[in-house]
């Protein structure tokens, strides 16, 4: 008998546009018109691509494929039965676009952007021991402001400009400390992480934001860009209010006045003072009122700069599209040019245009039919990922992976439990393990696995508990379904972990496992079996 759901509740410079190109207008009072327009115009470039290599492009994914994917690039999880089933059998024509809608007013897309922010941004806190907990605590910052739809330019601006100085040994503190801002409170372990040094800020500031490695330049001048060293640490003193204290005395008690307007370091090895620079050779004109941080800040976030914008839609196509439309995404240059110029040209406008809100660019590249490709490859045109003729396979990172563990299999235990140490406000001790056993990849579409890796995911405690009858919610409810056959016991598991049917040819195979007992001839083990291999398949491990 065919599963019957209704019994199973718990499952740096832009190229100019040319004269015929008609710039993207996102004006927010328009949004629908403007994510239509930045939909077409990802489609546009792209079938131009694909005209001019002869490239043939997949075919649409079916509703459950898609449902799947952008519950992953948006929320960062699959979705529940109960969700999938619900938008597979909606026949409005526009469901795609208002379930990407919903999930963006859902406080798990403010989570899983501001995870990759942090990634991106502060590589350093993902798997260094001990910044971990300043980028955990960087991380709760922007979920804040993403939930409250903060535009990016506000976020970086508030983060370059923090009212924090450095004292004695590397601390970090706060000018106004007693306020107990909880944004400063944040932002003090951005500056915390990079150990409060005018190099590694600069060197963070320029690729992070601008999307150019400067710190190749530390030391030397660029082997292969035109950065010189002198360059590197002109850009450098727009932080050389942070230039370290003496390691002597008691560690920071209390609030330090920043010396503002100190815009000079000396090259390390060359006794050679320089003055704050921009990368474009200009400086500001230097003021009392102001701090050199704050004139960065006015620099790197001038609409008349694209950098920003650029850097950041090139970021977001990666995490969507699994690979950057300027691969590797901060290393710009005659070696390294976009796969797709012009439509780079054109989001990055259109990300100006709209005021940095990155909810528009995420309801624009989700509209496209190029994100709605199915992942499987048609043709032999379709091999190269920087095409985008189908949709790449993106390896899962741990959020993701325990996440979707979460509700595929319904564990109940993903609250914080009483006296334990909690890294983020919906960290447990597992989730925290998982995400730093697996941590965000700088390219989604080259994951790699460890050993340590596979092993936590097949012969850890929690999904052999989970993965008992006696022990998991959703395997232990299936198998005790009345009014499921054996059939449907492994169509439901199949829903519940790859978010699809199985095909004729998985369905028979399990089912006949199942129905001999497996090898103890017990039919619970042998359904056991079968979620134990679903959860630890690569179907499962990656979003396609």
């Amino acid at each position: 008998m065919r599963c019957t759901w209704a019994g199973l509740a718990i499952l740096v410079a832009s190229a100019a546009a040319s004269a015929d190109d008609k710039p993207l207008s996102t004006n927010k009072s328009d949004s629908p018109k403007a994510v239509r327009r930045i939909a077409a115009a990802v489609d546009k470039h792209l079938a131009d691509d694909w005209k001019a290599r002869k490239v043939t492009p997949a075919p649409l994914a079916d509703d459950e494929e898609f449902c799947r994917r952008v519950y992953l690039d948006v929320l960062g999880r699959i979705p529940k039965v109960s969700e999938v089933r619900s938008f597979s059998e909606d026949a409005t024509p526009d469901k795609r676009a208002k379930l990407v809608e919903t999930l963006l007013g859902k406080p798990g897309y403010a989570a899983n952007t501001a995870a990759h922010l942090r990634a991106a941004w502060l590589p350093e806190t993902v798997s260094d021991q001990f910044k971990i907990f300043q980028g955990n605590q960087y991380e709760q910052y922007l979920t804040r402001k993403l939930a409250a739809n903060t535009p990016l330019d506000k976020i970086v601006r508030q983060t370059l400009t923090a009212d924090v100085a450095v004292g004695p040994r590397g601390r970090v503190g706060f000018v106004a400390q007693q306020n107990q801002d909880p944004d400063l409170l944040a932002i003090q372990n951005f500056y915390q992480a990079l150990e409060a040094k005018p190099e590694n800020l600069g060197a963070t500031t320029t690729r992070a934001f601008l999307g150019f490695k400067l710190e190749c330049a530390q030391c030397h001048d660029h082997p292969f860009a035109p950065y010189t060293r002198t360059q590197f640490w002109q850009f450098a003193a727009f932080f050389a209010e942070f230039t370290p204290l003496p390691p002597t005395g008691p560690s920071f008690v209390g609030p330090l006045e920043p010396q503002h307007n100190k815009n000079r370091l000396v090259i390390p090895g060359l006794n050679k003072e320089v003055t704050a620079r921009f990368m474009d050779g200009t400086a500001p004109e230097w003021t009392a009122r102001r701090s050199p941080r704050q004139e960065l800040a006015d620099w790197v976030l001038d609409p008349k700069n694209p950098a920003f914008a650029r850097n950041t839609v090139n970021r977001m196509w990666q995490q969507y599209f699994g690979v950057g439309l300027l691969d590797p995404v901060d290393e710009p240059g005659d070696a390294n040019p976009p796969s797709h110029p012009k439509l780079l040209d054109e989001l990055t406008r259109a990300f100006t245009d709209a005021e940095y809100d990155l909810k528009l660019l995420v309801r624009g590249i989700t509209a496209s039919r190029a994100y709605q490709l199915t992942s499987r490859q048609t043709d032999d045109t379709q091999a190269d990922p920087r095409r985008f003729a189908r949709m790449n396979l993106k390896g899962l990172n741990g959020g993701q992976i325990y996440d979707s563990f979460v509700v595929a299999t319904g564990l109940r235990s993903n609250a914080p439990q009483p006296n334990q140490p909690v890294f983020q406000p919906t960290d447990t001790p597992n989730r925290f393990a998982f995400r730093t056993l697996f941590p965000i990849p700088q390219k989604p579409i080259e994951t790699q696995t460890s050993i340590l890796q596979a092993l936590t995911v097949m012969n850890g405690r929690l999904v052999a508990d989970q993965t008992s009858v006696a022990g998991g919610e959703t395997l232990g409810a299936i198998a005790d379904a009345p009014f499921l056959d054996t059939a449907g016991k492994v169509e439901a598991l199949f829903y519940a972990t790859l978010t699809r049917k199985p095909t004729p040819e998985e369905k028979e195979k399990f089912t006949s496992y199942v129905d001999r007992g497996g090898p103890s001839g017990d039919k619970s083990k042998a359904l056991a079996d079968v979620f134990w291999v679903l959860l630890n398949s690569t179907e499962f491990l990656f979003n396609h």
